[in-house]
């Protein structure tokens, strides 16, 4: 006898898989900022990236995360290895993005834009997989602070190699290298001149380090740099993985930290027991070494954060495109439209700030304004891209419903690793009051500020009542520590608007309406009613 077969229901009204797709190709507003701010002969680099990211670096960056990195303290016979072990997924990543530039083609390169091609990969890498990103800034970042100390150019050159090379070997033994960081203690977290780590020079030049850790970026990486109390003071150091000799450093990996997110990369504990590493700058200057750094990893920052908001965007819009409710797609109904477009221009305007400041950063070199702009900028676009992060990311989660609540989305991954950007390299306060000090204490970025925010006046008539008195109370004293954010929100809000103005952006205007009119709502979704939804929904993901 025959079995009646019983189907319960049909698979419809879902959207097709988000992947594959070409990143670059899609982005108009990542294109248009990097034709702005590059040359066209490093330009065309970020395009080939697109495609890749968003096919096999997409898929590969789900298994990156889903297997954990995992501590291997000791070998079967007992020996002390402090091994971290990752999917092999991570390393194909990190493969991927080593080899087309992500951490080292601002140093490969000496074509004007270099900068702003190596941000824009970063930027395309980050929607991939954010965690990797944290050992590619590092190692980025580390290339010019290292290149000041002659002994130590061959760490510089390696890291600045396209070459990725995973084995725990010591650095002779290899063409390219990554780096990480170790600044933070137990009892200072951002005051890193209350570390109590010692550093004992020795007859050889090197120095011993004695102490710990908290928070150790990216165990595996071969070298790291760190601040320990010299005899002259807080100075910054690199310690190798790996010595010459092949032995292991004096250093034991006492366990990794279970984070909220950014699980494909790795974070531990550390204590050093007389670890030899070498000095990088002067003793004592430890934290202005440092800083060097940390402005490039501040634009990281800001880049991570566009790329977060822009995913979850794409994701979104992908999602109502397919999805009909009550009748109707998702995308036909205005409300879901107002939210969409307002995110959509949040993300234009996120992404032009963070492509500017590349611009700057670029230019530094020979142009002093754009070097004391780059010092300030950096500080404000962090602030304020990486407070948007999560709330955008929120947003784009309900356009999806519960389906943006599953791991089988991206959104989850992209919500648990939004707000870390505001975490890293200074959290919010530190840099509102990293601005504060600028406007007092350094006038070239004053001076700086001034020409980029003056420079569309008699553009908008709105663009000018916001403006007006934000650059009078440049003139009229800083406000208290208290009012430091309400101050940096509005210079983040001036320079996104400028940036746009001065671009002739398509969403130019509906940000000067949506964002600088006073009053103004707070919540995503309440776009003036003359505004054009369909283009910003379209400049961020072309039917």
């Amino acid at each position: 006898m025959a079995h009646a077969r019983f189907e319960t229901h049909d698979v419809a009204n879902q959207p097709p898989e988000f992947a594959p797709r070409d990143l670059w190709a899609e982005d108009v507003a990542l294109r248009e900022g990097v034709a702005r701010e590059g040359d066209a002969a490093v330009a065309a680099l970020p395009s080939t990236y697109g495609g890749l990211a968003g096919d096999a670096l997409y898929t590969q960056g789900f298994d990156a995360n889903r297997d954990r990195p995992r501590l291997r303290t000791h070998d079967p016979r007992g020996l002390r290895i402090d091994r971290v072990e990752f999917h092999p997924a991570y390393h194909a990543l990190m493969d991927a993005a080593i080899s087309h530039g992500v951490a080292g083609l601002s140093w490969q390169s000496a074509a004007p834009g270099a900068h702003v091609a190596r941000a824009a990969l970063s930027y395309l890498h980050h929607q991939a997989d954010a965690g990797t990103s944290c050992p590619l800034t590092m190692t980025h970042a580390a290339v010019p602070v290292l290149r000041r100390e002659p002994s130590l150019q061959h760490w510089a050159d390696k890291a600045a190699a396209p070459v990725y090379d995973p084995r725990d070997v010591p650095i002779a033994d290899k063409r390219g290298v990554t780096l990480g960081m170790g600044m933070t203690e137990k009892q200072g977290g951002s005051d890193v001149r209350s570390n109590a780590t010692v550093a004992t020079p020795s007859d050889d030049g090197s120095y011993a380090l004695v102490g710990h850790k908290w928070f150790f970026s990216a165990p595996m990486s071969d070298g790291f740099l760190v601040l320990a109390q010299a005899p002259g003071g807080l100075t910054c150091l690199l310690m190798p993985r790996r010595l010459d000799d092949g032995a292991k450093n004096a250093f034991r990996l006492m366990r990794l930290k279970d984070k909220l997110g950014d699980w494909s990369n790795a974070s531990a504990e550390v204590e050093f027991t007389g670890a030899s590493a070498w000095r990088v700058g002067e003793e004592g200057r430890g934290v202005a070494t440092i800083l060097e750094m940390v402005m490039l990893t501040r634009l990281d920052c800001m880049l991570g954060a566009a790329a977060q908001m822009r995913m979850a965007l794409a994701h979104a819009t992908h999602h109502v495109r397919h999805r009909r409710a009550f009748g109707a797609l998702l995308i036909d109904q205005p409300l879901m439209r107002n939210v969409l477009a307002d995110i959509a221009i949040e993300v234009e305007a996120a992404t032009a700030l963070a492509i500017r400041v590349a611009g700057a950063v670029d230019r530094s070199p020979g142009d002093r304004r754009e070097a004391a702009f780059a010092r300030i900028a950096t500080a404000i676009g962090k602030f304020w891209l990486c407070k948007r992060a999560p709330v955008i990311v929120n947003e784009a989660q309900e356009c999806l419903g519960g389906a943006g609540y599953i791991e089988e989305s991206m959104l989850p991954r992209l919500y648990r690793q939004a707000p870390l950007n505001s975490i890293w390299e200074g959290s919010g306060n530190v840099q509102c009051l990293d601005v504060l000090r600028a406007l007092s204490r350094e006038p070239p970025a004053v001076e700086a500020l001034r020409a980029e925010l003056g420079g569309p006046r008699g553009v908008h008539a709105g663009y000018d009542a916001f403006v007006d008195p934000l650059l009078a109370s440049l003139s009229s004293g800083m406000p208290g520590e208290g009012g430091a954010r309400r101050l940096v929100e509005s210079l983040a809000l001036a320079l996104q608007a400028a940036i746009l103005l001065r671009a002739n952006a398509a969403v130019a205007d509906a940000f000067l309406a949506s964002r600088l009119a006073q009053p103004h709502a707070l919540a995503l979704g309440t776009l003036p009613a003359a505004i054009d939804t369909a283009q910003a929904i379209d400049r961020i993901l072309p039917a």
